[in-house]
């Protein structure tokens, strides 16, 4: 099969798809792989590692989009949709439901369009999701406690505190992989944590891990405006696989927090948890509403890119060889790459999304085999 590794060309995304690893293991299998020049600067890897590897360097995106089968870290941008063909399977993050016209440019083209976001194993893991989480969960932290400095227009709150003065208080809606990993840190770092979420199960574990360390609150309308209106620093770890995050905080709440504070939506990619979110860039990363400040970068784990590139890369690699050898064939015997269907020739194959645009949802197995019936090769 002929790959394709394009640039990636989002603001300050400097992860990659793929490493030289993958690549190497790729043309070991007989396949030939195109990588654009340059696609790995931002992670540290160059050209002659790929070329190493067996890849085939090409000086632009439109070569590497000519492949069979494409694979990237972040979505398609408006610029890229027409590279966009039938005969493609693209592998990489989408959140369809908060883009709509990226939703309509893939049926419109015809791709197949697999989301990492949304490949799902046996009891609901989301092993390449997972990897993003876990970084975006500690940074979220971290970026807060930035910005909650005086400096960068926050409430002048040090996390941990000091002897004799309180630290800061700490508010993470969702108790999923970015929660944990938030709450990890915040903890670390001295603050008082709250973490509140609707499954029991996810707070028991926090409960039991922590052991007074940090508190677990039910998360319903009275809970979350309670401890929103007393935190310095509110992180959005909402997820609904393949759909639109919930607004628990609306624009009528901001005026009772406190000034000064930080929101740190990280949901923002399927549309914020947050009412007043939406996307920023690493150019220009926050913006203030109500005296609060917000941090909604739609692709946080670019600052830290080598820990990303490769942290991704180690989960998407089985699933990247699997769709290089077997081709459409791979979504057929592989449960969790039936999950990760979002388009197929012009249908919607991923529930949330089809409901969310009010489109008819196929069946993806019955879309696929409809597909290899009609080309059996």
């Amino acid at each position: 099969m002929l790959i394709g590794l394009p640039k990636e060309i989002k603001d300050h995304e400097n992860r990659v798809g793929m490493t030289p690893s993958i690549v190497r293991t790729l043309t070991r299998h007989g396949h030939q792989v195109l990588v654009q020049s340059e696609a790995g600067e931002g992670s540290f890897l160059s050209d002659a590692e790929y070329r190493s590897a067996g890849a085939l360097i090409v000086p632009h995106a439109e070569d590497a989009w000519a492949a069979q089968l494409v694979v990237k870290v972040k979505e398609p941008t408006a610029t890229e949709y027409r590279y966009l063909h039938q005969d493609m399977i693209l592998f990489t993050y989408l959140h369809l439901a908060s883009d709509k016209p990226l939703t309509h440019a893939l049926l419109e083209s015809g791709a197949t369009a697999i989301a990492y976001e949304t490949v799902q194993t046996e009891g609901g893991k989301l092993p390449l999701l997972t990897p993003m989480s876990e970084v975006a969960g500690r940074m979220a932290t971290q970026i807060g406690a930035t910005y909650l400095q005086k400096t960068h227009g926050g409430r002048g709150v040090l996390m941990g505190g000091v002897p004799g003065v309180a630290p800061a208080n700490v508010a993470i809606l969702g108790a999923g992989i970015v929660g944990t990993n938030a709450a990890l840190v915040a903890v670390g770092c001295g603050a008082q944590v709250t973490v509140l979420d609707v499954n029991h199960d996810r707070l028991k574990y926090l409960d039991d891990i922590y052991r007074g360390q940090l508190q677990t609150r039910f998360s319903d309308e009275y809970n979350i405006e309670e401890v929103v209106y007393n935190a310095d620093l509110v992180i959005g770890a909402v997820l609904i696989p393949g759909g639109r995050a919930p607004w628990l905080i609306t624009s009528g709440m901001l005026p009772n927090m406190r000034k000064g504070s930080v929101i740190v939506d990280v949901a923002v990619d399927q549309g914020g948890c947050v009412e007043t979110t939406r996307p920023t860039t690493h150019s220009n990363p926050t913006y203030e509403i109500d005296g609060v400040v917000h941090y909604c970068v739609a692709n946080m784990p670019s600052a830290v890119p080598r820990t990303s590139t490769f942290a991704l890369n180690a989960q998407t690699a089985l699933y990247t060889l699997c769709l290089a050898d077997e081709g459409l064939n791979a979504v057929q015997k592989n449960p969790a790459l039936q999950y990760g269907l979002n388009t197929h020739r012009g249908s919607v194959t991923y529930p949330a999304i089809a409901k969310e645009f009010g489109l008819e949802c196929v069946d993806p197995l019955l879309a696929v085999e409809h597909t290899l019936k009609a080309c059996p090769s």
